[in-house]
């Protein structure tokens, strides 16, 4: 099994000093920083996605890869703007303002990196003001979590917010979270509803046109 085989195997696993040990192993063999995420990152966290839909990975086995994966990105990134490879968008993310849950959005966040995006991540209990700053020109979607039934109208305070500021029709806005639906999400005019990370992930992509 070549390199970056191994590579999505043991993210799949969630083998995070392995992960690292390959991706170490690759840059020594002069392998392009831009080969090991599109055939080695990208692709594991395509499977651990594939696997979690099927219901054969959980929660816990998303972590653990999502950790391989955090590890690995600590590493590629310094290369990874030294090439000049640009990522495939930029979302800002963030759990909407009363909101102190962040393993879901975490878990996203993530995913979306797994996918090739640069993710500004802005925490817990974000409120819409916080989230209309941190949109700037490099910004090309903005998805916002919510597990409590009770945060819910932060949503679309957080949209309204976009709205007035005139970057509503640049930007688009995903949504997700225990409690979201895609009925709410229709009913806030968002543009896109991730029903769990993996999904939340595929749906920044289509968003995006597709793009790798």
């Amino acid at each position: 099994m070549d390199l970056l085989s191994q590579l999505v195997e043991q993210i799949c696993l969630g083998q995070q000093d392995r992960v690292r040990e390959l991706v170490r192993e690759a840059i020594e063999q002069d392998i392009a920083v831009t080969r090991i995420l599109s055939q080695g990152l990208i692709p594991g966290m395509d499977r651990v996605g594939e696997k979690f839909q099927t219901g054969e990975y959980f929660i816990p086995n998303m972590l653990l890869a999502a950790r391989a994966m955090k590890g690995a990105l600590e590493i590629l990134r310094p290369l990874l703007a030294e090439s000049g490879a640009k990522a495939v968008g930029k979302v800002v993310i963030g759990t909407v303002k009363g909101d102190l849950h962040d393993i879901g959005k975490n878990l996203v966040r993530m995913m979306l990196e797994g996918k090739g995006f640069e993710v500004l991540d802005l925490g817990m209990d974000v409120s819409p003001e916080t989230f209309v700053k941190a949109v700037d020109d490099s910004v090309d979607i903005v998805g916002l979590s919510c597990l409590l039934s009770t945060t819910a109208p932060f949503i679309r305070d957080t949209i309204v917010a976009l709205d007035k500021a005139g970057l509503r029709d640049r930007v688009k806005v995903m949504v997700g979270g225990g409690m979201v639906t895609q009925k709410l999400a229709d009913d806030v005019g968002a543009d896109a509803y991730g029903q769990d990370a993996a999904l939340g992930a595929v749906k920044a992509l289509e968003l995006m046109g597709g793009a790798r």
